[in-house]
């Protein structure tokens, strides 16, 4: 194993993330100081918003699949009965392809945005219009090359993909326009080379969905989360564009911070998968749904993104140094948003068992997938609410690859 291979692990995600936790609460770190006293107010208000969202506690996984049943209505049992099919291993290869090419999709799209689902005759922004709107553009066909069969993806249909049919596919106008369209774009296509260029994982016509047969060999019934995790980044790990290469190694969500430690070639660097993670989570029902047991849910981490990291910002839990930093975005790479997602993760860790006491619960129960989506996500949203806009603490200037 190569040293940068060591960064594609959730152990390396923690490890990394919690130096950096250590050296803000020695006071070393120049972004954020960490008022660790606050993370019981934290957890209050988590638990709390938990307990509104899902009163029995019987909170589902953080998944892309949250918002494709915005509004309690389950739009992809519908396009499932539609279509025919029910093999329930065919069924998960396309769900499959839902969830990559939908998470890939699913980067900040802007305050102004909004999409109208016209089947059920509602508007939605945020990530619930933008995971309808990429259901609705798979539902017709726009990431297949088979016009026979229209609910799938496949690498010659996302080679085809261009601003002009995504735009119209979301519904991107003068007066509504979409952060990122052209990154969008660029990924999908990305996607499709590397889905092509592997059919060993892929299949012959390169679709996401031959992971599962890739992970499932031999009909097993059990795959474990981090295995799920590490297919992707190894499988996709070429598709990001701000991504970093260690020793000829794309390694994707990994930055640079003078106190994330380590040796060698990855002294410095910290990951965090973001995306990859995300889009693991949003794989777990898919799996799941061929009767495939998904076992080590909580190898995987909290999520380094603006609405977990606004929480801790809101709550008081982490504090600018210098509020000036932060007037205008700054990039992926700048040291004060790596320090802040790096923080988010290592304070989700602490924050999730405080949040289960408080619920009466524990991990089997509650995994952190679930605490995710009871929970830190919902809570950080909320609190982001009541400023103009809507927008977090904290501003990223992404491309949409990364958030």
């Amino acid at each position: 194993m190569s040293a940068a291979d060591a960064l594609l692990s959730t152990v390396a995600v923690r490890e990394r993330c919690a130096r950096i936790l250590d050296a803000a609460q020695a006071g070393r770190t120049s972004g954020f100081a960490v008022v660790p006293e606050r993370l019981e107010a934290a957890a209050d208000r988590v638990a709390a918003t938990t307990r509104r969202r899902y009163p029995s506690l019987d909170v589902p996984y953080h998944s892309r699949w949250r918002h494709f049943e915005a509004g309690g209505v389950d739009r992809v049992a519908a396009m499932e009965a539609a279509d025919g099919e029910t093999d329930a291993v065919a069924r998960a290869r396309a769900r499959i392809d839902l969830a990559v090419v939908s998470v890939l999709l699913d980067a900040g799209a802007g305050a102004a945005w909004r999409f109208t689902d016209r089947v059920t005759d509602t508007v939605l922004g945020r990530s619930e219009g933008l995971g309808i709107a990429s259901l609705r553009a798979f539902e017709a066909g726009l990431f297949s090359s088979d016009p026979r069969r229209p609910h799938q993806a496949d690498a010659a249909g996302l080679a085809r993909i261009d601003a002009a049919a995504l735009g119209a596919a979301f519904q991107v106008g003068a007066g509504n326009p979409l952060v990122g369209l052209d990154g969008r774009v660029a990924l999908l296509r990305r996607l499709g080379e590397a889905l092509a260029a592997q059919p060993a994982m892929f299949g012959a016509t390169g679709r996401p969905g031959g992971l599962f047969d890739a992970l499932c060999e031999a009909g097993s019934t059990q795959v474990a989360a981090h295995d799920i995790l590490l297919a992707l980044l190894r499988g996709l790990g070429g598709i990001w564009p701000q991504g970093a290469r260690i020793g000829g190694l794309a390694v994707g969500d990994v930055w640079r911070h003078p106190h994330a430690g380590g040796q060698g070639e990855t002294a410095g660097w910290v990951p965090f998968h973001k995306l990859s993670q995300w889009l693991t989570y949003s794989l777990l029902e898919p799996f799941e749904s061929a009767g495939v047991r998904v076992a080590g849910l909580d190898a995987l981490t909290g999520l380094a993104e603006y609405r977990n990291g606004g929480l801790f910002v809101d709550a008081g839990v982490l504090v600018p140094r210098d509020p000036r930093v932060f007037a205008a975005p700054l990039p992926p790479g700048a040291e004060a948003i790596v320090e802040w997602r790096a923080l988010t993760v290592a304070l989700i860790d602490l924050l999730a068992p405080k949040v289960r006491a408080r619920l009466g619960t524990d991990a089997t129960r509650m995994p952190l997938a679930a605490v995710l989506e009871g929970g830190t996500w919902a809570a950080g949203r909320e609190l982001a609410a009541v400023r103009p806009g809507g927008e977090p603490p904290i501003a990223v200037a992404s491309d949409g690859t990364v958030f």
